[in-house]
């Protein structure tokens, strides 16, 4: 007997249930076995086509390509990560910032960095810093976003964005200022699926206007090894703003720490690269060089 197929998007991944937006419902669903027979496991942001039986639950048949994957939390086919740094309360840590711009940049998302409690205090010239490094940068007061329509338009177009940052920067207050309606769609969400509130204990996916918002737990910690920046030799193309000196070095095996004749040091003390951002560099190079690929 033929069973009814649909593609979809995974918006919701909770006790071995997988929650897949289609064209015109949502519907529970398990995974096949030869996922976990393949070590494979869908996550949140997947693309699927799933089987829909006359009975029982909808499984999940097939998982297309995904253009990236965020292993912590588990998340797929992201096109934006919006950093929410707070200017106090917890003090911004450049170091951080940097290595979730390095994780976003590998795995080809766009990031977007938002600044909260500006009226509470000034940002030191951090703002200025990721501007000039070549990142779209934004502030916000009490939840009320600066150039706020700027902002949607780049989340905009079916892309899927997630949100990530320390606990106490004001996430949950930007959101609501940006989307006074999610909270009411989560408490309809949940009722309707039956599994309690939302909480940011694991992901999930809403759905506002023609995007998609991830509400994340935020990146706690920070192995570089684990989120795919393992080789020296790729770390500097996380730093965009050393990508017009990259391959003009003296040296075609510059690591751009200590070499005479490094273009990205002259760029450095020519002002052209900010010294926060190459400190970053250093101490993640220093993180990240004695790994061996056996330990990939």
């Amino acid at each position: 007997m033929n069973k009814e197929q649909k593609k979809g998007l995974i918006t919701k991944a909770t006790g071995g249930f997988y929650y897949v937006d289609t064209e015109n419902a949502v519907y529970e669903c398990k995974a096949r076995g030869v996922f976990r027979k393949n070590s494979i496991s869908p996550v949140v942001g997947d693309v699927v086509t799933i089987e829909i039986p006359e009975e029982g639950y909808a499984l999940i048949s097939n998982i297309e390509k995904r253009k990236n994957y965020i292993v912590r939390p588990p998340l797929s086919n992201i096109d934006n990560l919006v950093l929410v740094v707070s200017t106090t309360e917890p003090e911004p840590n450049a170091l951080i910032i940097d290595k979730m711009l390095a994780v976003a940049e590998i795995n080809d998302i766009t990031p977007i960095i938002v600044f909260t409690k500006a009226d509470l205090k000034q940002s030191c010239g951090l703002e200025q810093i990721y501007r000039d490094s070549g990142f779209d940068v934004f502030s916000c007061s009490e939840g009320i976003m600066e150039n706020k329509d700027s902002f949607l338009k780049l989340l905009c177009g079916n892309k899927i964005t997630a949100l990530t940052g320390n606990s106490g920067v004001g996430k949950s207050t930007l959101i609501n200022g940006l989307f006074p309606d999610l909270c009411l769609q989560t408490g309809d969400i949940s009722k309707k699926l039956g599994r309690g509130r939302h909480t940011t204990r694991t992901v999930e996916l809403f759905k506002t206007g023609d995007f998609y918002i991830a509400d994340t737990p935020g990146f706690s910690t920070f192995d570089m090894q684990r989120y795919d920046i393992k080789k020296k030799e790729e770390l500097a193309y996380c730093f965009r703003e050393f990508n017009d000196y990259i391959g003009m070095c003296k040296y075609s095996t510059c690591t751009h720490i200590c070499e005479p004749g490094c273009a990205v040091i002259n760029a450095l003390n020519d002002g052209h690269i900010h010294k926060s951002r190459y400190n970053s560099y250093c101490s993640m190079y220093n993180e990240i060089k004695d790994l061996k690929d056996w330990m990939e």
